[in-house]
């Protein structure tokens, strides 16, 4: 049965190959829109994972998250030092790490912190970051850069970074007079870390404070070593906080949050990511949706395929009849055709998906900070694999049953 409808099919290889690369076109969309949300979930989840509040000026909970994690946007205000000071010595709290924000290089995040960064930030449930050259903060005019900027501008240890005033690709001010020297790169992590800069709080105060940087080698044996630890800026913009007992979250956050000496905002990330998606949610559903119409269009496409031929293929069935095939066996045969061709459309749709995300990802990292896995379908996959799989069999169906119909009154006519 099966060659017979393999070779039926091939006789109308043109229609046939239109109607598979229709059905895997809706096979790569649907699989493509999960991977993509998954993906993005995933990589934001993993790069705030690390972190148990978040505090900031006060302000909104998502716009906190999306400017100190992700390099997106800015806290639109300055916490002052003694803020930071109090907070690391709260019970509870486990270690603090301070953030300046609001400079770029080259259109990537600058971030201002101290070498505890490195230290207390994980990724992916929980893995520190490692360097790949290099090492943490050497002088004040050091610099350590995710993997993916060391790539992109072909940086290493001892490069040159000038930073310029503002967020994103805007630039209102390029900071020459304070250049930077890179001292370490990481390791790549898969998040937004890849695509950061990381400068001391003390240089990062010196690209709007105007002080001559070091004129010595920072690498060379006899520099003097300075790396910004004990440097106290007046503001900062923000403070991650990790907490040794994790049960007095919500406790701090309220403290936090009814401090009177300053107005700011304790914010659990997962709570704000959960924020983040309910705004999300409403795209992610038209896709949903605009993907699964595309599969419901290349289904019924398969139909008309299968329903116009069958005028054209009666002489056919009277042939196979004339050699004892039954309305049933040419009733399996339309099934059977319908079932290789949406199998044949299923296997292209995922090489299509796999091909389409291989090219996808450099455009995703560089612009999104986050790639989609290109791992073997997953058990939702395959149940939405399975799921095209039985409404095709159920759309075969119709043109089935009317060759089935069609067979019984030829068989009929004949014999009168």
């Amino acid at each position: 049965m099966l060659n017979f409808a393999l070779q039926s099919l091939w006789n109308r290889r043109f229609v046939a190959a239109l109607t598979v690369l229709s059905i895997a076109l809706s096979v790569a969309l649907i699989l493509g829109v999960e991977r993509l949300r998954d993906s993005a979930r995933a990589s934001f989840a993993d790069t705030a994972g690390g972190i148990d509040l978040i505090v900031a000026p006060r302000g909104n909970d998502v716009q906190i998250l999306l400017s100190t994690v992700f390099g997106v946007g800015s806290t639109g205000a300055a916490m002052r030092w003694d803020s930071y000071t109090q907070i690391a010595v709260m019970p509870g709290v486990g270690w603090a790490v301070p953030l300046m924000m609001g400079d770029n290089h080259r259109g990537y995040p600058v971030t201002g912190t101290t070498a505890a960064y490195f230290e207390h930030f994980r990724h992916s449930g929980g893995t520190p970051l490692a360097f790949a050259q290099g090492s943490t903060f050497v002088t004040r005019d050091s610099a350590v850069i995710g993997a993916e900027i060391a790539t992109l501008f072909g940086y290493e240890v001892g490069s040159v970074l000038v930073n310029a005033h503002g967020a994103g690709s805007v630039s209102f001010e390029m900071h020459d007079d304070a250049p930077f020297t890179v001292s370490g790169v990481l390791a790549p992590t898969g998040t937004v870390v890849d695509r950061m800069v990381f400068v001391t709080l003390e240089g990062f105060d010196a690209l709007h404070a105007g002080y001559a940087p070091l004129a010595a080698d920072p690498f060379a044996a006899d520099a003097p070593q300075d790396n910004g630890a004990a440097y106290t800026p007046e503001q900062i913009n923000a403070v991650y906080v990790g907490l040794s007992q994790r049960t007095a979250i919500l406790g701090i956050q309220r403290a936090l949050s009814d401090s009177q000496s300053e107005a700011l905002s304790a914010v659990m990330p997962n709570v704000a990511l959960l924020q983040l998606w309910s705004i999300t949610g409403t795209a992610e559903g038209a896709l949903r949706l605009m993907s699964i119409a595309v599969a419901i269009a290349s289904l019924i496409g398969m139909v008309v395929m299968l329903s116009a031929a069958l005028d054209a293929r009666r002489r056919e069935f009277a042939i196979l009849r004339s050699v004892g095939a039954s309305p049933r066996t040419i009733f399996g045969l339309i099934v059977t055709e319908a079932l290789a061709v949406t199998a044949a459309g299923i296997l292209v749709g995922l090489v299509l998906l796999y091909v389409s995300m291989t090219s996808a990802n450099p455009i995703l990292s560089a612009n999104f900070g986050f790639r989609m896995g290109l791992h073997l379908p997953t058990g939702e996959e395959m149940g939405i694999l399975l799921a095209v799989f039985c409404f095709a069999a159920l759309a075969a169906l119709l043109p089935a049953w009317r060759v089935y119909r069609m067979t019984l009154a030829d068989g009929l006519t004949t014999r009168l």
